[in-house]
């Protein structure tokens, strides 16, 4: 079976028991991280402007974020990836939403298994930065002022993208937020995998390694202390109003999150 850009199910970042002096110079400097993430994003911005990032293109510098991650001291615990690299069908990703991180890594993971776009703020596809490359991803745009509007936008969009084989992560929380509440994750993506008739692969993330900035969010401080996990769940399929299986994935995310700061403890 293909595993992409890993050889298992699995991953860990590989631990050193020495480092280098120029490794240990990536550890400590945020120039470091910040250099390499903003050459990644004016070349990438470059490429979808000439029309030319497809999806192997934004699969493979989704990985090359994750190596210099790992360069500049994070540690990855991936997990579950079973979970949809069994299936040839499109499924819908859901997931809590934490730090600019997931955004940038998630396709590395699901990107050489299945054709992905995401569900994303108005704001992203106007950015001045990030703007080309998302829409050149044909993502769904939604604005969230208007839940009605939204709600029609993730509904149509959503089922034809579906329908035609392309996978989709939706975070129904509102905005990025270190602390999980289970009472902002509303239901909008149980409903698009009803009316899809697809399934559900949830995903429970803690991403708090990189921070949000004060000048540029999306260039914010790196936390060595904390360590980067991104679980899949098992899939599922939506049923009745989907209220069950939405608790089922606030269950799912919860219990890691308690799991991992136990750890850390």
């Amino acid at each position: 079976m293909n595993k992409g850009n890993f050889d298992s199910d699995n991953y860990n970042t590989p631990q050193k028991d020495t480092l280098s002096i120029i490794e240990k110079m990536r550890l400590d400097s945020r120039f470091y991280f910040a250099f390499k993430y903003a050459a990644i994003v004016f070349r990438t911005r470059k490429e979808a402007i000439r029309k030319v990032y497809d999806t192997k293109a934004w699969t493979d510098s989704s990985f090359e974020i994750l190596r210099f991650i790992e360069n500049a001291g994070g540690i990855f615990h991936i997990t579950g990836m079973e979970n949809f690299t069994r299936s040839q069908d499109s499924v819908l990703f859901i997931s809590n939403h934490m730090s600019t991180l997931e955004t940038m890594i998630l396709p590395s993971i699901i990107g050489p298994h299945k054709e992905l776009t995401f569900v994303v703020k108005e704001s992203l596809v106007k950015h001045p930065l990030f703007g080309d490359v998302m829409r050149s991803r044909n993502p769904i745009v939604v604005g969230r002022n208007d839940p009605r509007k939204d709600l029609e936008a993730v509904m149509n969009g959503g089922v034809d993208l579906l329908h035609n084989g392309i996978s989709i992560v939706i975070f129904p929380q509102s905005t990025r937020s270190v602390e999980f509440k289970p009472e902002e994750f509303n239901s909008l993506g149980v409903k698009l995998a009803k009316k899809a008739g697809v399934e559900v692969v949830p995903i429970a993330l803690k991403t708090d390694f990189w921070g949000n900035g004060k000048l540029i969010k999306e260039l914010g401080p790196l936390d060595h202390h904390k360590q980067i996990h991104i679980k899949f769940g098992e899939p599922m399929r939506v049923s009745g109003n989907g209220k069950e299986e939405n608790q089922r994935i606030i269950d799912f995310i919860q219990s890691s999150l308690k799991e991992w700061n136990a750890e850390m403890d």
